[in-house]
């Protein structure tokens, strides 16, 4: 079977559900509020003076999906077919959104530490095996928490521990007065000790910093993320493995732990992403496979910091270098805008919140684009992937294919 696409742009703007998961009830925030009823799309778009302005994702169907004010319906959209997907897996966060994704289900939720920070056993731990005493252990912006105890970690020589909505630990230690190798070694041993079931964590990061006092501190391009390989095989080591390119860009490569990947491209924000990717799809070097695009801007600058005007200005922007991105594309290329899950900023807490996400698919060689009925799991994106390319998923894994895409 010859491929209908030679190339697919997977783009996840972070966090960006469009509301009405049928499980929404049983997921909450702090204080035992649920995500029923929330939806990012739309209530961003309702904080926007005049709602949002997105002409190129207004002209592929995005008000399909959903109300969203600034956006009209767009029934006939000729290069595009519009989705709703739900979450199968047990959780809300970054890895499991993005594993199911590639066809894996995850059934047992990554831990978070949002409410409580770290139990004091794991803590008491960390500074026997790794010789410092350990501030913060909470919830925390990384840059917030540096211009909090940053001075303080230079003076004691000690390490900040902070964690977010993610399943993840990160420790700041500064380049300078601490030194790189040593931040890493504390890493290592703390990515050691969270593997044990009652603390495992996906992810453990390193977040070095520089600067000489709380409103001179940032971090450094140093960070090094200390992650766990996905629980089965994906859809990128199935490509890989049959010689495909797999290019990732953003924290793709740190949420796969590398597996399945060939070509990992570092970004610096979500302006730096879409560059990047556009420098992809105009290289001689990539003819054929996937490119896995993760912007997480909109997660981590705007819907954990409860910001929905930045939001919504954000995804103002992308809708702008987007319609610049699709006029570089191919005839035989394909793009599908999704998310991993959501983030409401006009919601209770700061958490993740459970929602069903846009796919809005675009190739030039459309002609009879549509809505198209939801699906059950975001695992048919990685099925219609290795379809295309006529491969066959192992029989662990879900997803059905979305056939119209690849017709």
């Amino acid at each position: 079977m010859k491929s209908k696409f030679k190339r697919i742009f997977v783009i996840v703007l972070d966090s960006a559900g469009i509301g009405n998961a049928k499980d929404a009830s049983k997921f909450e925030q702090v204080g035992g509020v649920t995500d029923l009823g929330s939806n990012t799309w739309k209530h961003i778009s309702q904080k926007m003076n005049g709602g949002l302005s997105v002409p190129c994702l207004e002209g592929l169907g995005l008000g399909d999906l959903d109300e969203i004010d600034g956006v009209k319906q767009n029934l006939s959209q000729p290069n595009s077919y519009t989705i709703k997907l739900n979450e199968a897996s047990n959780g809300k966060d970054t890895m499991t959104g993005h594993w199911e994704m590639m066809g894996i289900l995850t059934t047992k939720p990554f831990k978070t530490f949002t409410d409580t920070g770290f139990p004091s056993d794991l803590i008491e731990e960390l500074e026997k095996e790794t010789g410092h005493k350990i501030i913060g252990n909470k919830a925390a912006s990384g840059t917030e928490i540096l211009k909090e105890l940053g001075e303080e970690q230079i003076k004691t020589n000690s390490l900040i521990v902070y964690t977010s909505s993610d399943s993840v630990l990160q420790i700041c230690g500064h380049e300078k007065y601490m030194g790189l190798d040593e931040l890493y070694r504390c890493c290592e041993i703390a990515r050691k000790l969270c593997m044990r079931p009652e603390w495992f964590v996906g992810r453990v990061i390193a977040r070095p910093y520089i600067g000489e006092s709380s409103d001179t501190f940032k971090r450094t391009s140093n960070r090094h993320d200390y992650a766990v390989s996905p629980s089965g095989t994906t859809a990128l080591d199935i490509l890989k493995n049959n010689g495909f390119t797999v290019y990732s860009v953003g924290k793709i490569n740190d949420i796969f732990n590398g597996c399945g990947i060939t070509d990992a491209i570092h970004t610096v924000s979500n302006s730096d992403g879409m560059q990047k990717t556009k420098e992809i799809a105009t290289s001689d070097k990539f003819k054929e496979g996937l490119c896995f695009v993760n912007l997480v801007e909109f997660d981590s600058e705007y819907g954990h910091r409860r910001n929905p005007v930045g939001y919504g200005k954000a995804l103002e922007t992308f809708d702008k270098e987007f319609n610049d991105f699709i006029k570089v594309l191919n005839e035989d290329d394909l793009v599908m805008i999704t998310a991993d899950h959501g983030n409401d900023p006009t919601w209770a807490g700061t958490d993740h919140t459970r929602e069903q996400v846009p796919l809005i698919c675009f190739s030039k060689s459309y002609k009879k684009g549509s809505y198209l009925d939801e699906r059950d799991s975001f695992a048919d994106i990685g099925a219609t992937i290795l379809e295309n390319f006529d491969l066959n998923k192992e029989k662990d894994m879900i997803g059905k294919t979305i056939k119209e895409l690849i017709a």
